[in-house]
């Protein structure tokens, strides 16, 4: 019951990060990219040591800390890299992209926990990999190849930092109270953020309706409240069993652009998109290796 629940929880996670690749894209016309993560992760942070103040009350053991320090890095890392990516590509081409982590997921895990991949996850990575060439390639006509854009390399090294963040995720969600996982992650990240952020590019902003929708619903519903969501729903289910809810994520992004600006993928980059889903049911469905299904 509590995997059900947990599951269950991680879908309306799916469906709250993949409706928002629309409305950041919009707001990234008015705010400079890092500014705007140093905001988002700033109010989150706020948000949750009013709703978790009680964990503070007793001493917060340093290793704790140092955990959801390095959690809070890796998730800054993967925002900063898919926020920036976002600028130069679509909404629907980023989600899909990030979409690889989950192929990345049981690799990672592989070679942490120094296991040997299953032929499932080989077989996955390399058809999720021609999908992503798919996808990303531009400068041919119709199937043909030519070079990766600015926006889709950014995206796809962020996808390798949010692998990194749910394997690691997943290891400390089961040694430490998700609350407090989620405000230390939550805050290290809205630290490096606003220590980052005159440095990495010239802040500006535009106090529009869309900046402030953008930081308040990405804010608390996308960072505070998902991410409060996952460091709970990890202690019931596996790392790869939560990649493979999270490959719906660029499906919720898709449909959302098509319904609010009409944004349609092309023949090359349907079957590409394709390409990268099957790749993730491989990885994570494991048909060649059934017996070793990850949620055993």
């Amino acid at each position: 019951m509590n995997r059900r629940k947990a599951e269950l929880a991680l879908v309306a996670n799916a469906v709250i990060w993949g409706t928002t690749f629309v409305l950041v894209k919009a707001a990234l016309a008015d705010i400079s990219t890092a500014l705007y993560l140093a905001v988002r992760f700033s109010l989150a942070t706020a948000a949750l040591l009013v709703v978790y103040r009680e964990i503070w009350k007793r001493p917060v053991p340093w290793k704790s800390l140092a955990a959801g320090g390095f959690t809070g890095a890796l998730l800054y890392s993967g925002f900063i890299l898919q926020t920036s990516g976002l600028r130069f590509t679509t909404p629907s081409k980023s989600a899909f992209i990030t979409g690889l982590s989950t192929v990345m997921v049981p690799l990672l895990a592989a070679l942490v926990y120094k296991n040997r991949p299953h032929v499932s996850e080989v077989v996955g990575v390399l058809v999720a990999t021609v999908g992503m060439g798919l996808m990303t390639l531009e400068g041919g006509a119709g199937f043909g190849f030519g070079s990766i854009g600015k926006g889709d390399w950014l995206t796809f090294f962020c996808a390798i930092a949010f692998a990194a963040h749910i394997v690691t995720l997943g290891h400390f969600s089961k040694r430490m109270s998700f609350q407090l996982l989620t405000v230390t992650q939550i805050g290290a990240a809205a630290i490096a953020a606003l220590a980052l952020f005159p440095w990495i590019e010239t802040p500006r902003v535009q106090w529009q309706p869309v900046v402030i929708w953008a930081i308040i619903i990405t804010a608390l519903l996308a960072t505070a409240l998902a991410v409060t969501i996952q460091a709970w729903a990890m202690r019931y289910t596996t790392p790869t069993r939560s990649a493979l809810i999270f490959a719906l994520e660029p499906i919720f992004a898709w449909i959302t652009s098509y319904c609010l600006t009409g944004e349609s993928l092309s023949g090359r980059a349907t079957a590409g998109a394709a390409l990268i889903l099957s790749g993730v049911i491989l990885v994570e469905m494991k048909p060649f290796n059934p017996r070793l299904h990850p949620s055993e």
